[in-house]
């Protein structure tokens, strides 16, 4: 059993529909990010940089344990010991790869931005309503998915005819389009590759894990642990 270090979020859908898509059986111990669960001593032994995911897997390589934080680097762990969702060819591997930082360098960091600077920032005390910065990120996030919408009217997935973690990466933050004040009439493709997606029976069970503790960390406490630490 894989130990799942999780919170319901983007970031942590990722490696929760991975270990599904990969029939994988793992344990869930949650880390509430919302009451700083985060920064306790024993989580950062897993996950240094006090986030979540994390993982421990007591059958890593050589039959020894490891544990593994990052969600991107989660998800290349976990395509290269099951041999799954990274496809076959050293040509699909590296546009899985492509993909996949480009999740994490650019769809992940600004689509989080946009739903800091449109959403909490607004209710802080005092409140830090910025025009400035809620274009900015919507704007960037916008060009990004215009980016994946283009792609994905030569592709049924992101790197290519195979459903890949590059496309695990993306759904999280994609799925989560309205909260980011984007639109799709304009994204054809990227809303038909959204649908298919959450169609996946590992998909909607990865995305279903605790679902009910999902929050929006408007209220004050929250706030403080997130955006002030």
């Amino acid at each position: 059993m894989i130990d799942l270090y999780f919170w319901p979020t983007p970031n942590g859908w990722k490696a929760s529909i991975a270990l599904e898509e990969m029939d994988l059986p793992y344990t869930t111990h949650l880390i509430n990010i919302g009451k700083g669960d985060q920064f306790d001593p024993e989580f950062l032994k897993i996950a240094p940089n006090n986030r979540m995911p994390a993982i421990v897997d007591p059958d890593g390589p050589d039959g020894a344990p490891i544990s593994v934080f990052e969600s991107g680097a989660i998800l290349m762990y976990l395509a290269r010991k099951t041999g799954r969702f990274c496809d076959k060819t050293e040509r699909d591997r590296i546009a899985v790869e492509e993909w996949l930082m480009w999740q994490m360098g650019g769809v992940g960091p600004m689509a989080g931005q946009a739903h800091h600077f449109l959403k909490y920032a607004p209710n802080l005390e005092p409140p830090q309503d910025l025009p400035y910065a809620k274009d900015r990120y919507r704007t960037e996030v916008g060009r990004l998915y215009g980016v994946l919408d283009r792609r994905l009217a030569e592709n049924e997935y992101v790197a290519g005819d195979f459903y890949s973690i590059a496309d695990m990466s993306i759904w999280g933050w994609a799925s989560l389009w309205e909260g980011q004040q984007q639109v799709l009439e304009d994204k054809p493709n990227f809303a038909r590759w959204l649908e298919n997606v959450s169609a996946r029976p590992g998909v909607k069970a990865g995305r279903a894990l605790h679902v009910e503790l999902r929050g929006d960390h408007r209220n004050k406490q929250s706030q403080g642990v997130l955006f002030k630490r």
